[in-house]
């Protein structure tokens, strides 16, 4: 074993999960910066340490000292001080005051910071107000440094300490100690299985009820997340046995604890629901049988004329299905119009939007995201709000709009409704009048929402609404590869590669995925911006059908930082630089700052004396502590899953056998409909072949087709 003191000065990489941390040290007889590698989550830089642990040397990166174990010590050099205080680790001294603190304390700074810090007013520039905040996060970091040891001491990574102690404040030791299975549902980001090690280490029982009842829940959770509103009782015991590791009559007796503590609702013998699914599901089955149940007020009238109003208006004489359209719209209370790309979805809503002016109809429009509402808003020219700010939604509190305050319509439209999951469009049904037409517009060949719920399809699917189904593609629309391809991937065809001059559909060939990542750099970051005269940030979307690999929205996303905005102006949180002018997309819905999962952003400053990012979203501009920034990440590559409802001028996507676990016909036909001008796919043939052929659709756990169905 062997021991390496030095000063950290700069950290290159943290992996949240584990804490794994790779740094450069400067050390006393060596001439270059020295890198170590091991669980150093807890460090800063500026710090000095004390390594203990032994050199390696990488095939890849060369000489390293492996860190097994390591003391950090205040600074003892004025440098190292500035250093140590300027790198971000407390709030309210940056770079900047940090130079000034030093300045006038010089190696006393850290004893006065302490035990004086009234007198760092002394120093330039630092006045009441930022010494409270200085005071207030000198005691937070100690404070968040002995929760990091805790952890540390049981083996588990430190890279929680800051959301533990944020959520439990001086209680956070005493609540783990008690009962860490608390942290994976109080905590987003701490998942069962961290907290399932913190209390393997702190030896609790494998067998207890706390361990059995969160992993239950771990596992409805995790169902949700791939779609499913509800499990089955088997596959719940099953799955939640083969995590844990236990005898079933464990398992099964937890589900039967929970259902008592009315934690879960059990339907019948075999079905088990998370509450809020359960009465989402129920209650918006219960909606639209109260909506289509009461008379529409504007079934009157001779509606052919009206029609032959609306074409004269636009200048546009509609095919009968589009001319259907407006008759059911007009009759019925509750309709879906759907369609594949040219296929007039836009062109008609016009024509209802139009036909209910002329009967003096209130009319509202809404859809799930900024960026759909923002299109909606521009093909209709009329408003159109997100949903959430549609029920006007305010934290703590919930919609405002709801049943005893219901939206004042008579027409809602909603579109893009193959993105809204079941939670949402119960809020959304609750706050509709009964005698409200509502009309759901969505493609319902593309893929199905983020959250649980399969909305469009079922309600389709159940038959007790009326559907218009637009088949015919338009002329217009004939001469684009893009919708002629789309259409064919529909219908099980493989695609027209070949390209051409004029051609708005492009496929590069490229098996090898370090290859075809050379090709994505090259084509965003020169070829396309000088061909198409794009805007290499804004106008180009990188989509990707998974996070992880080569060709993943992961790798994509640093490679593509780095040649898009080389910006030096940047704050680190985790390893990661976030800096200016990135473009960013929110991972999960945050309600406080009224940004949800799937928003796009520019970072437009960062303020690294207070810790502050400001993020523009739309129209708005929402301030991130550095804390929180693990709720962003960056986008210039996405995965499809998350562009649902976006379209964008170019799109490029790399598609190879490398992501064979995905390669199903409705991710790839949802890729392909986001590109308004080009498309451009980088990959295999092989892979867009088992895509196309691929017309297996995951099955979601939902009963609202069911629910719909029943007298």
């Amino acid at each position: 074993m062997e021991y390496l003191s030095g000063i950290v000065e700069r950290i290159t990489f943290v992996n949240e999960e584990n804490g794994f941390t790779v740094a450069k040290i400067k050390s006393k007889g060596f001439p270059d910066l020295v890198t170590v590698v091991g669980n150093m989550a807890a460090v800063n830089v500026g710090a000095a340490v004390k390594l203990k642990g032994e050199w390696k040397v990488d095939s890849r990166f060369g000489r390293q000292f492996s860190v097994i174990d390591y003391m950090e010590t205040v600074p003892a050099t004025v440098a190292g001080i500035e250093k140590y205080l300027g790198s971000g680790l407390i709030k309210g001294i940056g770079p900047v005051n940090a130079k000034r603190i030093v300045k006038a304390f010089g190696i006393d700074t850290i004893r006065v910071i302490e035990e004086e810090p009234e007198r760092l007013a002394e120093a330039e520039g630092i006045g009441k107000k930022r010494i409270e905040m200085i005071k207030e996060a000198w005691q937070e970091q100690k404070e968040i440094k002995n929760v990091m040891l805790f952890l540390q001491s049981h083996g588990v990574s430190t890279s929680f300490a800051v959301k533990i102690y944020k959520t439990y404040g001086d209680k956070s030791i005493e609540t783990v100690r008690t009962n860490p299975y608390r942290l994976a549902d109080d905590i987003w980001g701490i998942g069962f299985r961290t907290a399932d090690i913190i209390a393997g280490k702190l030896g609790f029982d494998k067998n207890s009820y706390e361990r059995c009842r969160s992993g239950v829940l771990y596992i409805l959770n995790e169902l949700a997340k791939e779609g499913h509103c509800f499990a089955t009782r088997e596959e719940l015991a099953e799955q939640t046995e083969k995590m844990l590791e236990l005898e079933r009559d464990n398992i099964t007796g937890a589900i039967g604890k929970l259902i008592l503590e009315k934690l879960l609702i059990a339907e019948g013998e075999d079905v088990v629901y998370l509450p809020p699914f359960y009465y989402s599901e129920v209650g918006a089955a219960r909606r639209i049988r109260e909506i289509t149940a009461r008379p529409s007020n504007f079934s009157t009238g001779d509606i052919e004329e009206l029609i032959r109003q609306v074409q004269k208006e636009c200048g546009i004489s509609y095919d009968e299905v589009q001319k259907d359209a407006v008759r059911i719209a007009v009759k019925s209370k509750f309709m879906v119009l759907t369609g594949g790309p040219g296929t007039g979805k836009t062109t008609t809503t016009l024509a209802v939007i139009r036909a209910f002016q002329k009967m003096g109809a209130e009319i509202l429009l809404a859809a799930p995201t900024g960026r759909a509402a923002k299109r909606m808003s521009e093909t209709t020219g009329m408003e159109a709000k997100t949903i959430h700010r549609l029920l006007e939604f305010k934290p703590p509190e919930g919609c405002q709009r709801n049943e005893e305050n219901p939206l004042d319509c008579d027409l809602l439209i909603i579109d893009e409704t193959s993105m809204v999951d079941i939670i949402l469009f119960y809020n959304l049904l609750k706050a509709v009048r009964d005698d409200t037409v509502v009309i759901l517009v969505g493609d319902a060949d593309q893929l199905p929402s983020v959250n649980a719920g399969n909305v469009l399809n079922d309600i389709i699917d159940s038959g007790a609404v009326s559907v218009v189904r637009l088949q015919r593609i338009f002329r217009q629309a004939q001469g684009s590869m893009i919708v002629t391809n789309a259409h064919k991937i529909n219908a099980g065809e493989f695609p027209v590669i070949k390209g051409g001059k004029n051609s708005d559909f492009f496929f590069i060939e490229e098996e090898d995925p370090v290859n075809a990542v050379a090709v994505i750099k090259d084509l965003c970051s020169r070829r396309l911006p000088d061909y198409y005269d794009a805007e290499p940030v804004d106008d180009i979307q990188v989509l990707c059908p998974m996070q992880r690999g080569e060709t993943g929205a992961v790798n994509l996303n640093c490679i593509l930082q780095d040649v898009l905005n080389p910006n030096p102006v940047h704050i680190m949180h985790r390893g990661v630089q976030y800096r200016v002018r990135d473009k960013v997309m929110q991972v999960r819905n945050n309600y406080d700052k009224n940004i949800f999962n799937g928003d796009i952003g520019r970072i437009v400053s960062v303020n690294r004396e207070d810790g502050i990012v400001e993020i523009r979203f739309d129209d708005s501009v929402v301030l991130y502590d550095v804390s929180e920034l693990d709720e962003v990440v960056h986008a210039y590559a996405t995965t499809i899953h998350k562009s649902q409802g976006s379209e964008y001028r170019i799109v490029l996507v790399p598609f190879s056998t490398q992501h064979y676990m995905m390669l199903q016909r409705n991710l790839l036909y949802t890729a392909i409909t986001r590109a308004k001008e080009v498309m451009v796919i980088v990959g295999s043939k092989k892979a867009l072949a088992m895509a196309v052929n691929n017309r297996k659709i995951a099955e979601r756990n939902t009963l609202l087709a069911t629910r719909l169905r029943v007298d």
